[in-house]
This record gives structure tokens, C-alpha cells and sequence, in this order.
């Protein structure tokens, strides 16, 4: 029975063959988009390194990976900490080998909506460090490595990247130096086979999202998206799986915004 039942799940889940054996490294893994992210992974064949900072939530995407066949490790972490960083990375690679591809996707800070003028300087570098150095950091361990044998590398914005929302500005600051990053990123190690792109997704029903915001307040939202609907981890994961295939060979220093249509360049 449960042969046929992870025989089910992965045929409901779009195949890039050339990610069967490869190594993948999901930072902000626990939950939400990551852990959806780290469950397309496994089901294409990958081995997926998991990382958050919380065990219990890391352990529960491992062992749902793993009971539907599927290659995975956790490892909890602070990203904001290199030396928290190479330890995962360390780990990561001494179960599954080199790392091929690198989702950094773990993004937080203490800031809240409201002027500029009050924010407090701890909000601003929680935010900034949340996300940002966050990503930084995980980018400078895994890309000696991938300089060396190619790979991809997805990174995580935001649509408060790309448009004036009511997210806290240090946060959008932030997530708007994580697209620029990408584009640097991008062009410096495109000679050495190593693609660098990112996301932007708008509000994506995670389950904290479903835990705080009111159904009212989902409703507005979701008219005010032409496509009329708030998004799912499911719709940024399947985003990022085609941005980390070869079915994007010849894609590199893009931001791509999965926001229903709510962001149109």
C-alpha cells in the first residue's frame, strides 16, 4: 500500500529527470515554501539537505520525505552564523557528496508594518540579516564548490521587492538586495556553468499565513490578484524545481514573480 501510495504522489508532481541524484540544499527548509520545495525535490529523485533552526519541524518534513522513498538529512542551523552554515554544509555533503543545487530561501526579522521613521535599528538588521546576510552566507559556503563543478543556485525575494506594499521596510530593503545579489551572482559565474536566479512570490497561504490572517482579509487579498487567488507553497516549490532543472538551461540572473499576476514588470 504505501508503494502505491508514493507511486501516486509522484505521478501527480511534474518530472525534470535531470534532478534524480542530485544533491540539494534547502535553507528555511522546516516549513512553508521550503518544505514544500524539499518534498518536489525528494519526489524528482533528489537527495535534499533540509535546514531550519526548528528540530521538531526539520524532523517532520525528513520523515514525511522519507516515508514516500525519498532521499533526506535535517540539519538545524542559523544562517545568519558562517560558521552554523559550513557546519551544515558539512554535514550535508558527508551523507550525499557535492552539492549541486542551492535553495537559500530562509528569510526573517523582528520588523513590523509602519513608518519608517519608527523603526528601531535591532528591527533594521534583524531584517536585514534575516534575509539578506542569510542568504550571503549561504551562497559564499556552497559556491567555491559549485565554481567548480556547475550547478544552481535559486534565491528568495519577495513582491515587496518589486512593488510598495504594507511590508515593513527593512524587509523590503532586504528581500530588494537579494534580487540585486542574484544579478551579480549571476553574471560573475556564468562562465563557470553556475546559474543564479530568484523568486518573488506575493502572499502565499503558509501555514503561519493561515494561522494569523483572517478569512476576510484573505478574501480581499485575493481580489486585488487577476488570477484570484492567494498563492500556495506548492506554486513557488514548482517554480523553484523548474528554475534548478536543465528545462531552464539557458536561464540566469532573473527574478521571477509568482504572484498571480499581482506583479507585472
Amino acid at each position: 500500500m504505501q508503494d502505491e501510495a508514493s507511486a501516486l504522489w509522484k505521478a501527480e508532481i511534474p518530472t525534470y529527470p535531470d534532478l534524480a541524484g542530485k544533491v540539494a540544499v534547502i535553507t528555511g527548509g522546516s516549513g512553508g515554501i521550503g518544505a514544500a520545495t524539499c518534498r518536489l525535490l525528494a519526489a524528482n529523485g533528489a537527495s535534499v539537505g533540509v535546514n531550519g533552526r526548528n528540530e521538531a519541524a526539520i524532523e517532520r518534513v525528513v520523515a514525511g520525505i522519507r516515508e514516500q522513498g525519498g532521499r533526506a538529512i535535517g540539519v538545524a542551523g542559523d544562517v545568519t552564523d558562517y560558521a552554523a552554515v559550513e557546519e551544515m554544509r558539512a554535514r550535508i555533503e558527508d551523507e550525499f557528496g557535492p552539492t549541486d543545487l542551492v535553495f537559500a530561501f530562509a528569510g526573517g526579522g523582528n520588523a513590523r508594518p509602519g513608518p519608517t521613521a519608527g523603526i528601531t535599528e535591532d528591527d533594521w538588521h534583524s531584517s536585514v540579516d534575516g534575509s539578506l546576510t542569510a542568504t550571503f552566507l549561504t551562497i559564499k559556503s556552497f559556491l567555491p564548490g559549485m565554481i567548480e563543478r556547475g550547478g544552481s543556485i535559486v534565491t528568495m525575494a519577495s513582491s515587496a521587492a518589486r512593488i510598495p506594499t504594507d511590508a515593513p521596510t527593512p524587509y523590503a530593503a532586504a528581500k530588494a538586495g537579494v534580487v540585486m545579489l542574484t544579478r551579480q551572482l549571476a553574471s560573475e559565474v556564468g562562465e563557470h556553468g553556475v546559474r543564479v536566479n530568484c523568486l518573488a512570490p506575493h502572499t502565499i497561504l503558509t501555514e503561519r499565513i493561515r494561522g494569523v490572517m483572517p478569512e476576510e482579509r484573505h478574501r480581499q487579498i485575493a481580489a486585488e490578484i487577476p488570477l484570484g487567488r492567494l498563492g500556495t507553497p506548492e506554486d513557488v516549490g514548482l517554480a523553484a524545481l523548474f528554475l534548478a532543472s536543465d528545462a531552464s538551461s539557458w536561464i540566469t540572473g532573473i527574478t521571477l514573480d509568482v504572484s498571480g499576476g499581482k506583479t507585472m514588470p
